[in-house]
């Protein structure tokens, strides 16, 4: 199989939970793929919800910044993917040059309410559910040959 580079993006709102969580499955998946996430109104953290429920999964997302999508504008992308759930948020558009744009949307976990446990629940749910979509998604779009 030959391998060719890809730059990937993954956007939403607030670069602190889902798009660092695809952004994190997507490198163990394969380090060679070049993977950035960013949002349009970045958290000033990474989601401490969205840190421990990837902890569990073995991957360590604590020392991660969210970023804003304006420092990506002048690069150019393979593939930019919103995860935002479109009947809840606006999703961003990125207006920098991108060969394929894609929507792979989820729950925003950061809505869940009730007891630490509860909200924990929720992101379990989210997680498997980004780690489910982005393992499809590279398996149907960067590793077909």
């Amino acid at each position: 199989m030959t391998f060719i580079t890809m730059r990937i993006l993954i956007l939403c709102t607030g670069n602190s939970c889902r798009s660092q969580m695809a952004e994190a499955f997507l490198k163990s998946l394969d380090p060679r793929l070049e993977v950035f996430s960013a949002g349009t109104h970045p958290a000033p953290e990474p989601n401490p919800f969205a840190v421990a429920v990837m902890k569990e999964s073995g991957i360590d997302i604590s020392a991660n910044e969210p970023k804003s999508v304006e420092l990506f504008l002048d690069k150019s992308f393979d593939y930019v993917i919103t995860v935002c759930d479109g009947a809840k948020e606006k999703c961003p558009v990125f207006t920098g040059s991108v060969k394929k744009r894609i929507h792979i949307g989820f729950d925003d976990p950061a809505d869940a309410t009730g007891t630490s446990g509860e909200i924990m629940t929720v992101y379990r749910r989210v997680r498997e559910e980004i780690r489910r979509d982005f393992e499809r998604f590279y398996l149907d779009h960067l590793k077909k040959e």
